[in-house]
């Protein structure tokens, strides 16, 4: 396997945390190394502890890496995003522990589909059943030296043209349904993604919530981590339990009080401020 190897300079990336935080289901980690898939290329990222640069792989061979660069958002200057957080004790605790996680910017599509079949699942339990969908209905890549076969995320006209049966022995239960309405809404063209970067913002999430299976919580993922929309701000039950713990004194609240006061507590970078609440959160629940 002939690969395209780059190395690049960058500050404030933390590639586990990143990694880690919820915002992608295909990646898997060996030591310092995280294999994966972004479109339809393999790619292997590793940093040492403390280290400057990032050392990527990929096949097929490249010679132009900006589909990593954006992929991964290496323009977009961490510190400015920080600087206009506000000034409260629980995200400067956030940040302060995780500086350096980033947003990934994915491909609308795939992550459309992921967030739909993670619906009432944990992050294990959901990258079981993507690992299965992209192993039955993906487009090979390539094969390992150890056999392992990665594949590109199913197409929209794959997925549409797969049986509600087949998507089921995926284990995605009632999900397969929603996933498969979706598939064809976007397949043949009544739903243009690409499109929705160029709506306002409550236009494009009422346009992904007239879809089977997508509420405010997945429509804002798919907002904020694959559209662009960096004011988006999910709210799932990790979310919701540290804004009404911290920010309301544990007092009843209910969800659009919630989304309110985010959106004018957190501002333009709400989703950045999301993110770093929900990875911290969740990894002090993993050490109590």
């Amino acid at each position: 396997m002939r690969v395209s190897v780059r190395v690049f300079e960058l500050e404030d990336f933390d590639l586990d945390a990143t990694m880690r935080s919820g915002q992608a289901f295909r990646w898997r980690q060996d030591g310092i190394q995280w294999t994966g898939v972004v479109g339809s290329r393999w790619v292997r990222l590793s940093r040492e502890a403390g280290a400057t640069v990032l050392r990527a792989e990929s096949f097929p061979q490249c010679e132009d890496w900006g589909w990593l660069r954006h992929y991964l958002q290496f323009d977009c200057s961490l510190r400015d995003v920080i600087d206009r957080f506000p000034k409260d004790p629980v995200l400067l605790q956030a940040v302060n522990r995780w500086r350096g996680l980033r947003l990934l910017r994915q491909d609308p599509w795939e992550c459309l589909a992921t967030f739909i079949l993670s619906s009432t699942k944990q992050i294990v339990q959901i990258q079981q059943i993507v690992a299965a969908l992209c192993d039955r209905f993906g487009t090979p890549i390539l094969t390992d030296p150890n056999g392992i076969v990665f594949r590109a995320f199913p197409t929209p006209t794959q997925v549409a043209e797969a049986s509600e049966a087949s998507l089921r022995e995926c284990k995605m239960g009632f999900r397969a349904a929603h996933l498969l309405a979706c598939a064809r809404r976007v397949s043949n063209g009544s739903l243009d993604l690409e499109s929705l970067r160029r709506r306002p913002l409550e236009e494009a999430r009422a346009a992904l919530m007239d879809l089977p299976g997508v509420g405010p919580k997945i429509a804002d993922c798919v907002l904020l981590f694959a559209l662009g929309f960096q004011e988006a701000f999910p709210i799932d039950v990790w979310v919701a339990r540290v804004l009404k713990d911290h920010y309301f004194a544990g007092h009843p609240v209910t969800l659009p009080a919630l989304r309110i006061f985010a959106r004018e507590h957190f501002g333009p970078q709400a989703g950045y401020a999301q993110q770093y609440l929900f990875h911290h959160i969740r990894m002090l629940s993993k050490r109590s």
